[in-house]
């Protein structure tokens, strides 16, 4: 059965990209009123950007450590291995396709081979044959795709409960979304129950790493901000970006 152009999810993937716009054009909005002689040119949205952080880690703290910390407690160490490799496997159909789109011919070629051998000889992706089989992976999303194609990072913005962002990234969510294997399930109530186990598993790997955060880090939004804009732009140049601060 053909596949309509007019199809309810490609409406709905359609609606979705155009809110993400309608949030991209408050974000600019907002630049003109927090942007000062002082502000930094990467984070014209500062002011906006820590009460949204502030409000990040208040439910970080009420909601998310608790819950990853019991998770952490409970399950071994085992389960959580094989918990963090099946999304890990999950992830890596969207990269595949990102890698295609970024004509990143050797790396299409290895997470292809990735997701087949996890898949069909690591019990659905529970077991990482291709790490230990020397098959690197490659993660990479819509937003690492589109710096690929010349599409600057834009301001820095956090967002409410997904945290450090860029407003090219933003933009670049519901594709993200839209290709997430989890997001394309007809059983929503397995949907729902896997996308929170998967916030919970990533919560409880960085718990470590968050507490050393808190305790070494002079200013923690400016450490968290310049590390995130650092690691994207590695990303988008597979960790040789160059020398000139323009980039993407």
């Amino acid at each position: 059965m053909k596949t309509s152009l007019f199809s309810s999810s490609a409406m709905n993937n359609v609606a979705n990209y155009a809110r993400w716009m309608s949030v991209a054009t408050v974000f600019a909005v907002l630049a003109g009123c927090a942007s000062g002689p002082r502000a930094n040119p990467a984070d014209p949205f500062e002011p906006f950007n820590r009460g949204v952080t502030s409000f990040n880690d208040k439910v970080d703290e009420a909601v998310l450590v608790p819950v990853a910390t019991a998770y952490q407690r409970v399950l071994p160490s085992m389960v959580r291995t094989g918990v963090s490799n099946f999304f890990g496997n999950l992830g890596d159909v969207w990269s595949f396709a990102n890698s295609v789109a970024q004509l990143k011919l050797q790396n299409s070629a290895e997470t292809f081979m990735r997701v087949n051998v996890n898949t069909f000889f690591g019990l659905g992706g529970l077991l990482d044959i291709a790490t230990e089989a020397g098959i690197d992976r490659h993660e990479e999303d819509f937003g690492q795709t589109l710096g690929r194609w010349g599409v600057g990072a834009g301001p820095y913005v956090v967002l409410p409960l997904l945290g450090p962002s860029t407003l090219r990234d933003t933009a670049a969510l519901p594709v993200d979304r839209a290709g997430s294997v989890l997001s394309n399930m007809n059983d929503v109530a397995w949907r729902n129950s896997l996308s929170v186990l998967e916030v919970v598993d990533t919560r409880a790997k960085y718990l470590r790493a968050g507490r050393l955060l808190d305790d070494a880090a002079l200013d923690k939004y400016t450490f968290t901000r310049d590390a995130f804009l650092q690691h994207r732009r590695n990303d988008v140049y597979d960790g040789n970006p160059p020398d000139d601060e323009g980039g993407k």
